[in-house]
């Protein structure tokens, strides 16, 4: 049997559980009495706090804590959430500022946490909040990327939090100068709200010096590591554990304010204090994705091949540097600056700007599919321009198959790739040569008819390191604790299969621990599509251990020499003896004997290398130019994910990239006004995608194993969205490019298409 697995597309095992309501998520595991915590917000994007009163608060019926900043500073808790930062272009430190727990002097965006109101019942919370008496002083509301406006942070009084470049400058602006053809472009990301279907949530508990605190995330080290840090513990003394998620799309990686005002809380009362965030809370407070504008522009040659690519991006990092915000975006963006292109002279400039809006986090894809949105529509304006065939303009640039290993322009070390293998079956798959007669039947019926490729490239990103620990129960069942944390990918699933594959224990009698800081060391949690990957490595290592720890034990009991022993994945095997025992046998005879060092095993391993999944995406779309109405009615994916476990899992992934990333391509915008306060705040004003807004999606995979991994595995948890962004825009202005339309930024709402359309049509006479 192969060591990366068998590829059995098999069902979730935890899809039973989960979906006839057994789910245990972070609201459901609460202890039984816990006092209800509900979080006091700013009202106003931009001010100045000129007194908090909470004296009436604190009197309310049943309430037992009304915490504000001030409380937390003569607590001695100032240190604020951790802040990523990076060099300015200039060499200079960016912009750190300090981001507090409650808010403290000023109020830097709508949905800011101003106070924590502990009470027996949640509306004993929520009826306390209305005693609150916030007195401010309103200032300007910055919501401009520009330098400028109204200073959120002392620390950036131009609002500028960091000048940013990656590339070689010059040699970039010297390609541009000897080009036969420079295509410009700009294009607009739009800022989307997570909207994860389980908001977030905590509960912490204070016992016996040691604080507990669940909350629904990504991986419970990190918190764990800021907890003790804020509040000044003893990392010992702070478990933190994660049951079920019900979605984290990145935004759930990051601490939040909430979780520490809640640990302080219990602390201070010495019972256990309850926080769950509603819908309101979400859209005003977890961390947006996008928004950046991105000024493009490619350079070609005679025999248009590119030579320069060149990339000038505002972003908004919203009121905070957020713990995963924009700046790592533009150093996720730097990765794949390139794609799957044969070029060399780039130069990607990125600023961040601060505004009072809530902070932007690298969910969806952490910055891929930024990179590749701007590439992928650029290419197709490109080819427009040039008249060239706009799958034959990828073809001609793409890196050559034996050009591999290939080091980009941004430093990146592609291990493999057949890009125009992939390619050539998206072209057959999506029935490419049939378009014209799908056109002319839509234009029969009075609807414009566009088709649209991406063709992507990932970085899968995250610690390369993990562990994995094997541990055989007294009931004869195996339990499996891994570093990663599922959100709704399957990994209970994924975990035990592949352990069962390279053991030969039955896949039901393994279970998957996971979330929890006391019985897991260690771990990298779940984020940038690399948890199956890094996992199965650290699997494979513990396998391995567990093979060479039984081994001298076995050889005395089947009577044979140490080396004549071989594992086949299911039995131990000698020549000479008849004996053929599998772990669990083994196991059970390692008991009996008292050998309780063979009953857990444990390794880490870090893999060598990143791998790089990529893959073409084609979309086909109908608009209705008499409403604007657009719909997605045709989807073919072709994607190398190399060798894959569970195929049927991985398609489960893309399609829910996809069904996100043309989701923020038709409907999907967070909308502010000109004073910092939200307007798609709700499912009535924010738009998400449903069932009925997609089609039938076709997937199938074309391998190119990667050798960065003994699986020869790459990621794809968020391949879906990093191809389905600019395939879905980019078959929108192949539909309106036939009635003059020669640019569209999304969403592609029927209002904003009915109107760009009347637009071209009076521009026309």
């Amino acid at each position: 049997m192969e060591k990366f697995g068998k590829s059995q597309a098999i069902t979730r095992v935890e899809d039973t559980r989960l979906l006839t309501g057994h789910g245990r998520y972070v609201d459901d595991v609460a202890p039984e009495g816990a006092l209800r915590a509900f979080v006091f917000r700013s009202p106003v994007a931009h001010a100045k706090i000129l007194s908090l009163d909470v004296d009436a608060a604190r009197d309310c019926d049943g309430v037992h804590l009304v915490l504000t900043g001030e409380d937390l500073v003569a607590a001695g808790i100032t240190a604020g959430l951790s802040a990523v930062t990076i060099k300015n272009r200039d060499g200079s430190d960016a912009a750190a500022p300090h981001r507090p727990i409650l808010a403290l002097e000023k109020l830097r965006h709508v949905g800011e946490p101003v106070a924590l109101i502990v009470a027996e019942t949640l509306d004993q919370a929520r009826d306390a909040a209305e005693m609150i008496e916030l007195d401010y002083e309103d200032l300007p509301a910055k919501m401009d990327l520009a330098q400028g406006g109204a200073a959120l942070h002392d620390e950036a009084p131009d609002n500028r939090a960091y000048d940013w470049g990656l590339g070689d400058e010059a040699a970039c602006a010297a390609a541009f100068e000897r080009a036969a053809k420079v295509v410009r472009m700009e294009v607009v990301d739009s800022r989307i709200i997570v909207n994860s279907i389980e908001p977030r949530g905590c509960h912490a508990e204070w016992q016996d010096g040691r604080l507990h605190l669940s909350f629904g995330g990504q991986g419970v080290w990190g918190v764990k590591a800021a907890l003790a840090k804020i509040l000044s513990l003893d990392p010992e003394n702070v478990r933190v554990t994660t049951p079920d998620v019900g979605g984290g799309f990145g935004m759930k990686s990051p601490p939040y304010p909430e979780y520490f005002a809640a640990a302080h809380a219990a602390m201070v009362l010495n019972r256990p204090v309850r926080w769950m965030g509603e819908r309101s809370d979400a859209m005003l407070s977890d961390h947006h994705g996008r928004d950046l504008i991105s000024d493009a522009a490619l350079a070609f040659d005679e025999n248009n091949r590119i030579i320069g690519y060149r990339v000038d991006t505002r972003c908004n990092l919203g009121a905070y540097n957020s713990n995963f915000g924009q700046i790592i975006q533009s150093n996720l963006f730097a990765r794949v600056l390139m794609g799957t292109y044969d070029v060399q002279d780039t130069y990607l400039h990125v600023e961040g700007f601060y505004t009072n809006t809530t902070q932007v986090d690298a969910y969806r894809g952490a910055g891929r599919p930024e990179a590749i949105y701007v590439l992928e529509r650029m290419m197709d304006q490109a080819a427009r321009e040039l008249g060239v065939d706009p799958w034959e303009l990828r073809r001609i640039n793409f890196i050559p198959k034996d050009s591999f290993p290939y080091k980009s322009a941004t430093g990146e070390n592609y291990d493999v790739g057949d890009f125009v293998k992939v390619l050539n079956t998206a072209e057959e798959k999506s029935d490419r040569a049939g378009f014209a007669a799908r056109r002319a039947d839509s234009e029969a019926r009075g609807k414009l008819r566009g088709i649209g490729l991406s063709y992507y490239i990932e970085s899968i990103l995250g610690d390369p390191s993990e562990g994995a620990k094997v541990e055989f129960n007294e009931d004869g069942t195996v339990s499996i604790y891994v570093g990663t944390q599922s959100n709704g990918q399957g990994h209970e699933t994924v975990y035990a299969k592949f352990l069962s594959d390279q053991t030969g224990i039955p896949m039901e009698m393994i279970s998957v621990v996971q979330g929890d800081s006391d019985r897991i060391a260690q771990g990298g949690g779940t984020g940038g599509s690399r948890s199956v990957t890094v996992q199965a490595n650290a699997t494979l290592a513990t396998v391995d251990k567990m093979v060479a720890a039984f081994t001298p034990y076995l050889a005395e009991k089947m009577g044979v020499d140490e080396g004549d022993i071989r594992f086949d994945d299911e039995t131990f095997r000698a020549p000479g003896s008849n004996m053929t025992p599998t772990f669990l046998e083994a196991a059970e005879m390692a008991r009996a004997d008292g050998r309780t060092d063979l009953l857990m095993h444990e390794a880490r391993a870090t893999l060598p290398a990143r791998s790089y999944p990529n893959g073409a995406h084609v979309a086909e779309v109908e608009v209705d130019p008499d409403t604007g109405q657009v719909e997605l009615v045709k989807y073919t994916v072709v994607d190398d994910f190399g060798n894959l476990i569970n195929p049927l899992l991985a398609e489960g992934q893309v399609h829910g990239g996809v069904a996100q990333g043309a989701g923020q391509v038709m409907m999907e915008r967070v909308a502010y006004d000109e004073e910092g306060q939200l307007l798609s705040g709700s499912f009535m004003d924010y738009a998400m995608p449903r069932a009925a807004d997609m089609p039938m999606i076709d997937f199938s995979t074309e391998p190119v194993p990667s050798t960065a991994n003994p699986m020869g595995m790459k990621g794809c948890g968020e391949a879906g969205t990093v191809g389905a962004m600019a395939s879905a825009m980019n078959a929108v202005l192949d539909a309106l490019w036939q009635r003059g339309v020669r640019r569209i930024d999304m969403p592609v709402t029927p209002l904003r298409v009915w109107e760009t359309l009347q637009d071209a049509a009076e521009g026309a006479h």
